[in-house]
C-alpha cells in the first residue's frame, strides 16, 4: 500500500510540473520569470535596484490577481557583473526550464548571453543594457531602455545647445558600453559642427587614477568633458580627481552615473559634484500618477527613493505581463512574438512607449545634474530631451 501510495505521489508531481508550462516546479502553477543582476561586486548597487523593483511589481501584480489568473514568482541570480559569471546564470535558469529573463543591467554581461538566448528560444528583456548591438530584428533579445545612439547624440545635443563648441572625451577603450558612448558621442558631435579637441582612454573600468586624462582636458582648454564611466569610478575617482587636476568645466555622462552619491569617499570636497551631468531613464521627481505611485510605494517597501535600475526592472516585469496577456499564453516564442509587435504600447515608469523592429523602446531621457552645497549631494532635473534636434 505505502509502495502505491509514493507511487501516486510521483506521478502527481510530473503532472504539476507539466502544467506549469515553464519546466519549472512552482506553486499553485505560477509564471516564472529569471532575473540576472549583479547582486554582488563592483555594480551591486545596479543589482538591488533591478531585483527589488522586479520584486515589487511582482508583489503589486499577485496582489491584483496575477498574469492570465497565475501568480508570478521570480528566480534571482547573480552575474557579479561579469560576462562568464552572466552565461552561468542564464544556463542555470534554462536547465530549470526558465524562458522568461530579465536581465542583465549592463551590456557588456548581456552580449554575453544574446547568442545563446536566441538559440535556446529564451526572452531575455533588458532593464538597461543600451549598446546597440545587443538587439537586432527577429531575435529574443529585448530591452526596456534607449540604446547608446541616442544617449551619447543627447549629451552632444546638450553641449550643442549649451554653446559648446570645442569638447573633450574620456572613456574605456575595452569596454562596449562606455566605447559605445563615445561612438556615439563623436558622430553626434561631427553631426553638429563640435570639435572634439582632446580624446584619452583607459585600459579597464576599474581604473583608479584619472589624473593625466584631465590633465591633457586642462591643456586643451575644453570646458566640456563627456566621461561614460559608472558609479564605481565616477564617484571616488573621476570626478575629485578631475577637480584636483584643475578642471572645472562640466564633466557629463550616461546612465552609469545613477547612484554616485552613494560612492562618494568620505571627507571628499562634495562641491566638486557641481556641473556634472548625465543622461538617465526617468526622474523620480516627476509628478505624473504612474513615477509618483512608484516612487511612493518603492520608499514605503524599501526606505530609499528608487534609482532609474529599480524603475527599469520594474517595468520589465510589466512589459513581460502586457506581452503574455496580448499572447494568452506564457511560452518564449508567443511571448516574443507579442514583444515585437511594434505596435504596442507599454505605460511605463520609465515612458509611454513602443518598441521598434530591434526590440528598442523609442522614448526620451531625462538630464539630470548634481548639485551640492559642500555638505550633501543631490541630483536635479535639468530637461527632458524626447527626440533629437
Amino acid at each position: 500500500m505505502k509502495k502505491r501510495n509514493l507511487i501516486f505521489l510521483v506521478l502527481a508531481f510530473i503532472f504539476v510540473f507539466t502544467l506549469s508550462g515553464t519546466g519549472v516546479w512552482a506553486a499553485d502553477d505560477a509564471i516564472v520569470i529569471g532575473v540576472i543582476s549583479p547582486n554582488t561586486g563592483a555594480l551591486a548597487a545596479y543589482g538591488i535596484g533591478i531585483s527589488t523593483g522586479a520584486d515589487l511589481a511582482v508583489e503589486e501584480i499577485n496582489a491584483a490577481g496575477g498574469i492570465l489568473g497565475r501568480q508570478v514568482e521570480l528566480i534571482h541570480t547573480d552575474d557579479q557583473s561579469d560576462p562568464t559569471e552572466c552565461l552561468n546564470a542564464f544556463n542555470s535558469l534554462v536547465a530549470k526550464g526558465v524562458q522568461l529573463i530579465v536581465g542583465s543591467a549592463t551590456s557588456g554581461c548581456t552580449s554575453a548571453i544574446t547568442d545563446a538566448a536566441n538559440e535556446e528560444e529564451v526572452c531575455i528583456l533588458s532593464p538597461t543594457a543600451t549598446a546597440d548591438s545587443l538587439t537586432t530584428e527577429d531575435d529574443y533579445i529585448f530591452r526596456a531602455c534607449y540604446a547608446d545612439s541616442f544617449q551619447g547624440a543627447i549629451a552632444a545635443a546638450y553641449a550643442k545647445q549649451a554653446g559648446f563648441e570645442r569638447v573633450g572625451v574620456v572613456y574605456c577603450a575595452a569596454d562596449v558600453y562606455s566605447k559605445g558612448l563615445f561612438d556615439s558621442f563623436s558622430k553626434a558631435c561631427a553631426a553638429y559642427g563640435i570639435e572634439v579637441a582632446a580624446e584619452q582612454s583607459t585600459a579597464s573600468l576599474d581604473v583608479q587614477d584619472y589624473t593625466n586624462q584631465f590633465n591633457a582636458m586642462v591643456n586643451a582648454g575644453v570646458d566640456f568633458v563627456y566621461a561614460p564611466y559608472y558609479y564605481d569610478v565616477v564617484g571616488p575617482y573621476v570626478v575629485p580627481q578631475a577637480r584636483a587636476a584643475g578642471y572645472l568645466g562640466i564633466i557629463m555622462g550616461a546612465d552609469g552615473y545613477d547612484t554616485t552619491p552613494d560612492y562618494v569617499v568620505a571627507g571628499a570636497d562634495l562641491t566638486a559634484f557641481n556641473d556634472v551631468y548625465w543622461t538617465n531613464h526617468y526622474d523620480p521627481s516627476d509628478t505624473s500618477e504612474i513615477v509618483s505611485s512608484f516612487v511612493k510605494a518603492y520608499e514605503e517597501k524599501y526606505g530609499s527613493i528608487p534609482s532609474a535600475f529599480g524603475a527599469t526592472g520594474y517595468d520589465c516585469v510589466y512589459m513581460y505581463k502586457a506581452a503574455i496577456e496580448a499572447a494568452g499564453a506564457v511560452d518564449a516564442e508567443a511571448v516574443r512574438d507579442a514583444l515585437a509587435d511594434t505596435s504596442a504600447v507599454y505605460e511605463c515608469v520609465t515612458g509611454t512607449f513602443s518598441l521598434d523592429e530591434s526590440g528598442t523602446p523609442m522614448k526620451g531621457a531625462a538630464i539630470i545634474s548634481f548639485s551640492s552645497d559642500g555638505q550633501s549631494v543631490s541630483a536635479k532635473l535639468v530637461d527632458v530631451v524626447s527626440q533629437l534636434p
